[in-house]
């Protein structure tokens, strides 16, 4: 069993940057592709970023590229998502996730689930 546990949500002006944390405890992250997946007030959850067990192969939506990085640190059991240049349409509850290969976790099919950490970005 994994929990995961997300944290540094806030609210920021657009513009700003944070970086999100999830903490894993449990079975070892090293075992999963993690990734983020954000959801918006009246909307579907979304697949944002994802990144292979051993960090080298990452991936992200197009709406984020270029301006959010996925990283991770087996060794402290964690994963991270920096982003910069946030815009009011980044405004969502960020949920952290694993699975057992990075093509499942983009397609949603993820074995571990955090319970979200709130970003509100103002404008």
């Amino acid at each position: 069993q994994v929990q995961l546990v997300e944290s540094g949500g806030g609210l920021v002006r657009a513009g700003a940057s944070l970086t999100l944390s999830c903490a894993a405890s449990g079975r070892m992250l090293a075992e999963y592709s993690m990734g983020w997946f954000r959801q918006a007030p009246g909307k579907e959850r979304e697949f944002v970023a994802v990144v292979s067990w051993g960090g080298g192969t990452t991936s992200y939506t197009a709406a984020v590229q270029g301006r959010f990085y996925i990283s991770r640190d087996n060794a402290k059991n964690a994963v991270y998502l920096e982003m910069n240049a946030l815009k009011p349409e980044d405004t969502a509850v960020y949920y952290c996730a694993a699975a057992i290969s990075s093509a499942r976790l983009t397609r949603g099919q993820c074995d571990y689930w955090g319970q979200g950490t709130q970003v509100t970005v103002s404008s």
